[in-house]
């Protein structure tokens, strides 16, 4: 069983119920070790409230330098982080590689991010000077998901870590490798104890760390867990919260496009990763009649031809399985449920353990839920024209990502005015993110405190100070006063 906990610099045995991860692909062993109980939970968020002071006192280039010495420790695991970041997420070589290659390139990102938007400035005054900075919050809970196990928390703890702040990261109970060897990295990188702590488990030891006199939580996973998290804290307004989560994203397809061009773009929007990022493309809205027929056929004729395998099998796949059965037979119950409300299947969702097929369904007319299936599901939408397209794309509690594929930029102003989510994109699929941009939506999506760049904004509060070496005010300088 491996000491699976690193708390205040050192690896230990948690005190709670043994965890396993599996390969969803095989269902062989991958990970297994004692998680946390409430009391080796408040033992790292107590390692990280002493380390707190001295990790914050020092100067900001020291602690740039700590980042880059993980980013090479980083570097350093790439072939083999990314092995075992596949065996225990089902995800094909190439998507791990791209992972960790993103994680050691955040470092540099997030440094860029923390000097533009929070770093010290100070302008003159008549008065003195006035001077803005930027001070760390505390101790910050990461919460990390199963989908992107390094790269997602990542986003969190490097500019949580740049800012001054520690870390007591939870990640996902379907991915505790992934973490140990984040925590690795941080060690091999010679960070001072207490800083980077690690816990894992399960709901329970999540639970205990928000029970913990905690300073931030920054969290990317569902909605309804975002909810949850929103209530839990309504009377700890002390607490930052910075929530990502999922979406019900449209991609409009309009105007005189090439099927098969559009095709490629909604198969790259809908069914990467096995439909498991938020901002996968779930509602496809097209025009009526045979332009949106055309593009219906191109998009499951190429869906068809993506391989799916295993990440080690004798062809690279485009797509693994989702994370596991679990998942799969929940995703299929709600695709069930679809089509029980009248949904007419263009590709079925095939199930066999944890793998799945790419599903189309036609929903046009009919009241669906408005819900993120986890999966590469795609529900197909006719509108008579491009107003009613954005009104029906909106039509939805999320607003993490939408996108229009069309080649009249006139319809692209039209589309980006209206629309309302945090990424919209032209062209391209609804995935894509760029580093040097926030990412993060609105309503049920997010807080208002996207991730990406703008994770600087949220790991550390600005200080305003007005300045002057000597105290300049004299008795007669106040008004109103008595002889």
């Amino acid at each position: 069983m491996t000491a699976g906990l690193f708390i205040d610099g050192i690896w230990r045995t948690g005190a709670g119920p043994t965890l396993v991860s599996t390969d969803p692909a095989t269902g062989a062993g991958v990970w297994d070790g004692a998680s946390a109980d409430a009391r080796d939970v408040a033992q790292a968020v107590s390692a990280a409230r002493r380390a707190f002071q001295p990790w914050a006192d020092l100067p900001l280039e020291d602690r740039v330098a700590a980042l880059r010495r993980y980013s090479a420790a980083l570097e350093a695991r790439r072939n083999a982080m990314a092995q075992d970041f596949s065996r225990e997420t089902g995800k094909p070589l190439w998507e791990t590689r791209t992972e960790i290659a993103s994680m050691v390139a955040k470092v540099e990102v997030s440094i860029t991010a923390q000097a533009e938007r929070a770093g010290e400035r100070a302008a003159a005054t008549a008065f003195g000077q006035a001077v803005l900075r930027h001070r760390p919050h505390g101790v910050m809970a990461v919460l990390g998901p199963f989908n992107f196990p390094g790269h997602l928390p990542n986003g969190h703890i490097t500019p949580a870590l740049l800012a001054g702040d520690t870390v007591v990261f939870k990640p996902s109970e379907e991915a505790p490798l992934a973490a140990q060897w984040m925590i690795q990295a941080f060690e091999a990188a010679d960070f001072p104890k207490g800083v980077v702590n690690l816990v894992q488990g399960g709901r329970e030891t999540g639970a205990a760390l928000l029970d913990q006199p905690i300073d931030g939580l920054l969290f990317t996973g569902s909605a309804e867990a975002g909810a949850l998290f929103r209530r839990k804290f309504v009377d700890r307004p002390e607490v930052i919260l910075a929530l990502e989560l999922g979406g019900d994203n449209p991609l409009i397809v309009w105007g005189d496009v090439e099927a098969e061009v559009a095709a490629a773009v909604i198969v790259q929007s809908a069914f990467i990763t096995t439909g498991q990022r938020c901002s996968c493309a779930r509602r496809l809205i097209l025009p009526d009649g045979p332009v949106g027929d055309r593009i219906v056929e191109a998009t499951a004729a190429l869906a068809q031809r993506l391989r799916i395998g295993a990440w080690d099998g004798p062809q690279e796949p485009f797509m693994g399985p989702l994370i596991s059965s679990r998942a799969a037979a929940s995703a299929f119950t709600r695709v069930q449920a679809l089509i029980a409300r009248g949904g007419r299947e263009i590709l079925p969702f095939k199930v066999e353990g944890a793998f799945v097929t790419p599903a189309m369904i036609e929903i046009t007319g009919l009241e669906a839920p408005d819900q993120e299936i986890f999966a590469p599901v795609l529900q197909v939408f006719r509108a008579s024209d491009l107003d009613a397209a954005i009104t029906l794309a909106n039509a939805t509690r999320f607003g993490l990502s939408a996108g229009l594929i069309a080649e009249d930029e006139g319809f692209w102003r039209r589309f980006v005015q209206r629309s309302r989510a945090g990424v919209v994109n032209w062209n391209r699929p609804t995935t894509g993110a760029a580093s040097n941009m926030p990412f993060g939506g609105l309503g049920a999506s997010g807080n208002h405190r996207p991730s990406a760049y703008y994770a600087a904004d949220y790991c550390a509060y600005p200080m305003a100070s007005f300045e002057a070496p000597r105290p300049t005010f004299a008795a007669g300088d106040i008004k109103g006063l008595n002889p």
